[in-house]
């Protein structure tokens, strides 16, 4: 098998519970495979037109009466707390999308994934306002980052980069999130995760000998 680290493609929403609810077990399963992640926050409401996705606002009231039964049995199930409901959603996710870029570039993935982890949390367990920029600043001094972040995620060059990931998703074919981009193939949704681990068990095709 190669030595070479597998890397590892993670778009997702910030506002996204099923991202919130498979964040802390793909950080466990990338790190224990020394797999290298790419950490790529996306406008879903790019996405959903390119897709076929409907906002969650849109979708019949089937869906939308089955996805809160199942948010709650994700969330039994693995013993993470989840406000179905929370106060602050539906939340615009952009400032922390790019809040999480900032950081990314200038701390390193590990701190990015951390911040990843505050902002889910924030949402779906802490009943905070992701939008909101006071909201956005506390959860970089938890994160024990620099203070500047939170101006420098404003920047020209992050907004740019956003947008690429954005783009980079539609031309993947990306439509849902989380999604884990792994040798070109995509597995979408935390209940994934177990082929996502099961997958980087096995030597790439393009693998060296």
């Amino acid at each position: 098998m190669s030595s070479t680290a597998r890397t590892i493609d993670y778009y997702f929403a910030p506002q996204s519970p099923w991202t919130y609810l498979g964040h802390a077990r793909f950080a466990a399963i990338a790190r224990t495979a020394g797999a290298k992640v790419r950490v790529r926050p996306v406008d879903l409401g790019s996405v959903f037109p390119v897709s076929g996705g409907l906002p969650l606002g849109k979708r019949a009231p089937q869906r939308q009466a089955y996805r809160l039964v199942d948010l709650g049995r994700f969330s039994t199930h693995l013993s993470l707390p989840l406000n179905p409901k929370p106060k602050f959603f539906p939340v615009a996710g952009d400032d922390a999308a790019k809040l999480i870029i900032a950081v990314d570039l200038n701390d390193g993935v590990d701190a990015a994934m951390k911040l990843c982890g505050a902002i889910f949390t924030a949402v779906w367990s802490q009943e905070r306002n992701i939008a909101d920029p006071k909201v956005l600043d506390e959860l970089i001094a938890e994160c024990g980052l620099p203070g500047r972040r939170g101006d420098q995620s404003q920047s020209q060059a992050v907004q740019e980069r956003y947008e690429s990931y954005t783009q980079e998703a539609i031309a993947t074919g990306i439509f849902g999130a989380p999604s884990y981009v792994l040798d070109g193939e995509i597995f979408w949704g935390q209940d994934r995760l177990e082929f996502v681990e099961r997958a980087l068990k096995t030597t790439p095709t393009n693998a060296g000998a």
